[in-house]
């Protein structure tokens, strides 16, 4: 009996140490993304999934760093196949479109699409509604996801470095 209470703690403090692990990732992100704002001029996210629309249908949209250099991007989906567009975050044109054929990229936006499938509303309009409640925000993410089976748009705000997360009804 003793050894299964302490075996008990023991499983409990790891879990709680990987929590505050994954945590700390997500702050670092978010922190990487806030400076890399703050430096700089930068098109609103919705005008990156306004711009991405022409090439399919938005289901996902995120600012993030990745080998130290800011990059906004939007995942498409176009009859049944998916796309990353890169969107030039200073001019708000294409910089580039790469198809997504596989991996983690692939699973997330499988996962997305269902959602959109769904919904009787744009990630576009959701992100309007989000901003609207939120006056003084950044957008820096939305996701099309499944919440009890009904379409949510998942969207990370920020300002003055602050995050939140908040959803709209898609």
């Amino acid at each position: 009996m003793r050894t299964m209470r302490w075996l008990a703690r023991v499983t409990a403090a790891g879990m709680v140490f990987m929590t505050s692990v994954a945590q700390g990732q997500a702050t670092k992100a978010q922190a990487a993304v806030a400076a890399a704002l703050r430096s700089g001029n930068h098109i609103a996210l919705g005008a990156a999934v306004a711009t991405a629309s022409a090439a399919g249908k938005p289901i996902s949209a995120r600012y993030e760093v990745e080998d130290g250099k800011l990059q906004l991007s939007v995942f498409i989906e176009k009859a049944g196949a998916f796309s990353e567009v890169f969107v030039d975050y200073t001019t708000g044109k294409v910089a580039r479109t790469d198809k997504i054929t596989g991996g983690d990229d692939l699973k997330e936006a499988k996962v997305e699409s269902r959602a959109a499938a769904k919904a009787k509303a744009t990630i576009a309009s959701a992100l309007d509604q989000a901003l609207a409640a939120n006056p003084g925000y950044t957008a820096i993410e939305v996701s099309s996801v499944l919440v009890s089976g009904r379409p949510v748009a998942d969207i990370t705000l920020m300002k003055d470095g602050q995050f939140k997360s908040v959803s709209e009804p898609l």
